[in-house]
């Protein structure tokens, strides 16, 4: 798996870098605070189903990519740190 990136990277890359939006503009026609949408701009903060359905009625798409977008980069995020090893679950543990 690759890097991917952050959706809030995406955002400020397509929505904000162009100059056309600043964050408190583009947070009033979200609905959302400056803050909110500043934190997932920022990468940090997920962007929430909520989040998900505004992004794709302002900007066209389906909710369902951005958040693919955020499950992939939290996938990727996870993966990379150490964590312990579980043991695998057997047919006999769960025959009971």
């Amino acid at each position: 798996m690759h890097n991917p990136p952050h959706p809030g990277e995406v955002l400020a890359d397509t929505v904000l870098r162009a100059g056309r939006l600043t964050v408190s503009e583009f947070a009033r026609r979200l609905g959302v605070s400056r803050v909110a949408l500043s934190r997932v701009v920022n990468g940090r903060a997920a962007i929430s189903a909520d989040m998900a359905l505004r992004l794709a009625d302002a900007l066209g798409g389906s909710p369902d990519s951005w958040l693919h977008m955020q499950v992939a980069y939290d996938l990727w995020r996870a993966s990379r740190r150490r964590r312990r090893r579980n043991r695998p679950v057997s047919r006999q543990d769960l025959s009971g």
